[in-house]
């Protein structure tokens, strides 16, 4: 047969502490003495300043959320390959979700591209190959 015992949660029924000695000793962080990240300041300062001496204090900065900007870029090589699929010469960059054109790879066609940013590479390589670079921002 299994053996029966009384749980302790149950044997503790009606004792002041539940076994934690004084009430103090089982509340708060108060005595957590060597365990974690306790007495970083005061008992473990030593170990602190030797090993984490970043722990303390404000590091950095972080740019708020609202303050950043996401910029999708696409290079020339992507935009030639999606122009001779869709056999356009014609392409807008903003209607593909991009923001800036790259200048990485060549064009094999002359194309017409309008986009919010384009790099000088990029303006450079599609008027040689006969097309026409727009920034959109000057247009509207």
């Amino acid at each position: 047969m299994t053996a029966r015992f009384r749980k302790k949660v149950r044997r503790m029924r009606g004792t002041h502490t539940h076994g934690w000695g004084a009430k103090k000793k089982h509340r708060g962080g108060g005595s957590q003495a060597g365990k974690g990240r306790s007495g970083m300041m005061k008992h473990k300062k030593s170990w602190m300043i030797t090993n984490e001496p970043q722990h303390y204090g404000k590091h950095g900065f972080k740019l708020p959320l609202k303050a950043r900007t996401v910029t999708r870029a696409i290079t020339l090589r992507d935009l030639d390959n999606i122009a001779r699929r869709l056999g356009k010469s014609e392409i807008d960059a903003g209607e593909l979700g991009f923001d800036k054109v790259l200048g990485t790879g060549k064009l094999t066609q002359p194309l017409t591209v309008k986009a919010d940013i384009i790099v000088e590479s990029a303006k450079a390589k599609i008027e040689s190959a006969g097309g026409k670079a727009i920034l959109k921002t000057k247009m509207e």
